[in-house]
This record gives C-alpha cells, structure tokens and sequence, in this order.
C-alpha cells in the first residue's frame, strides 16, 4: 500500500498496524467472531445478518470496537477510542461500505473505518483524518454524518476486498440450509453438512450453530461424531491438528486453521502422486463419483 498523504500521524498509525498485523489475518478472524458473536448461533439458530434484531445490528459495531481492542491490546482514547503510537484514533464500522456515521467529536481526529460482508465474504479497513469538508451536510437525529462521495479519496485503504472466512450457510442454496435446519438433532445436522460441503472449510461458529449446545464441537470428533458416523460412507473429517493439516495439504483441499474442519470423500489409490495421501499403510485420494464407497481411513490425532 502506498500513502502519498502528508498526514504524519495517519502515516503512523497505519505503520503500526502494518507491523502488528501484516496481512489482516487477525483483524478478520476479529470480524469474523464478532459476526458469530451476534448471530449467536449456538442459541439461536441463526446465522444470517438479516435474522438480527435492529438493535443488535447497531450493536454490532461496539463490539467490533471492544473486540479490535481486546485483540491488540491498544491503549485507552482520552477522546477517541485508541490510542495507537500515542495517537487518539477513533473506530468506526459499517456492515455497508461507506455507511460510517461519524460523530461531530471525531473531527480533526483520525478514524479507523472497517466494513464486512458476510454474503460476499469480504472486508475492509482504511483509515481517515475526518473534517467537515469531507462529510455531507445532512445527519441524523444523533448530528452524525456520513463521508461523502466527494470526501471518500481522502480514505487511505489498508486492506480492501480482504478475504473474510467464509460462512459456509451463506455459501450454500438456501433450500439445502433450510433442509439441514429442518433435521431433528445437533448430530443430524452436523453430519448433513459434512455430507454437502465436502472440500469446503467449516468453522466453528457454523458447527455451534448446527449443534446448538454444548460442547458442540464434541459432535464432530471420535466414534459418537461425525467423524465415526460418516467413517462408513467414506467420508473423512480433517481438523486443526498438524497431521491433519498436513493431509489436506496433500489431498489439495483447504487447510483447516484452529475451530475448522474441511470434510471428503476418499477412496483407495493405485500409486503414489500428485493428490495421493498415505493413511493407515493405505494410499488414499479424493472420490470420483462414480468410485465405489467404501469406509473411510481412521486419521490419527496428532
């Protein structure tokens, strides 16, 4: 990212979060949590953005704020929210890009501005000195006021179009979610999903949304879980353990990261090679189709 703006404390605060977080991974994983957080799956059900209520939509973004903090542990705002390398920043997040509302209190300081999509699976940070000469003139009831069309060059993006972990009920029809949600028990629906998203990565928060209880992720792991209840049909469930990592790796699936587990079909392989994994003294690859099914390796937990 280059920063052409003379703005020296703006250049610092974004140097700063260049070095504490390099390539975004834990401002998403931030987002990412904090929409869990809402939707509240494990309680709820829910897992969309438009099941919230109003005023947890509002809410959402206190939390991104109390989150951020947590994460990094900023110091305390004497005005504004942070204060990063000593200088006052404050925090702003809309789930639509450009939808900020910004306090009279925040001008003439800098402002975080953060935005993610849950349908898209994306989001963005950038970062802004605010003045009143880049926000439009009409505001709320609250005397807040959007950035304006004419002020938006002002923002300096840190990352823009980031990949957000996906939500894979977003990512499905939504009549194959709805029929998962329609199945009796936690186990029936944890075992669906792993049946229809094969290959594709599923966090925690979608397992705690399936399960909706606790101990939820106790449904994925041994013989009670998936893992052994779909061992017949072949089908094997990778998680955050080194081995398993390493497997998919091989199989040229996602890689799971901690709370993840990516699921698959295989059957035996021939030789060695491109796409062929070593379980059990057994090669393995991924099914075709048209592969007779057969039970699954038992993959080790290390």
């Amino acid at each position: 990212m280059s920063c052409s703006k003379t703005d020296e404390e703006l250049k610092s605060v974004i140097h700063e979060i260049q070095k504490i977080d390099p390539k975004g991974e834990r401002i998403a994983r931030v987002l990412r949590s904090t929409l869990d957080q809402l939707y509240d799956g494990q309680h709820t059900g829910r897992y969309r953005w438009d099941q919230l209520h109003k005023t947890e939509k509002t809410h959402c973004g206190t939390l991104v704020e109390i989150n951020l903090h947590r994460e990094f542990e900023f110091e305390d705002g004497k005005d504004m929210d942070y204060q990063i390398s000593g200088i006052e920043v404050d925090c702003k997040y809309s789930q639509s890009l450009y939808g900020w509302m910004i306090p009279l209190e925040a001008v003439g300081h800098l402002c975080i501005l953060l935005s993610a999509n849950d349908e898209s699976s994306r989001w963005s940070m950038g970062i802004v000195r605010i003045s009143t000469e880049i926000l439009n003139q009409g505001r709320n009831r609250d005397s807040k006021r959007n950035i304006g069309a004419h002020g938006r060059d002002n923002i300096v993006w840190i990352f823009k179009d980031a990949e957000l972990k996906p939500n894979i009920l977003l990512q499905l029809p939504r009549d194959t979610v709805e029929a998962i949600m329609d199945l009796p028990t936690g186990q029936k629906r944890i075992n669906e999903i792993f049946r229809v998203a094969q290959g594709k990565v599923i966090g925690r928060g979608v397992i705690a949304t399936l399960g909706q209880q606790e101990d939820y992720m106790k449904r994925v792991r041994g013989n009670g879980g998936s893992r052994g209840k779909l061992k017949s049909e072949g089908i094997i469930i990778l998680g955050q353990y080194e081995r398993h990592r390493q497997i998919a790796k091989e199989l040229g699936l996602p890689i799971p990261d901690k709370g993840e587990s990516v699921s698959i079909r295989v059957a035996p392989a021939n030789s060695p090679g491109q796409g062929v994994v070593g379980i059990e003294d057994k090669l393995w690859r991924i099914a075709k189709d048209d592969d007779p099914i057969c039970d699954a390796p038992e993959v080790p937990y290390y």
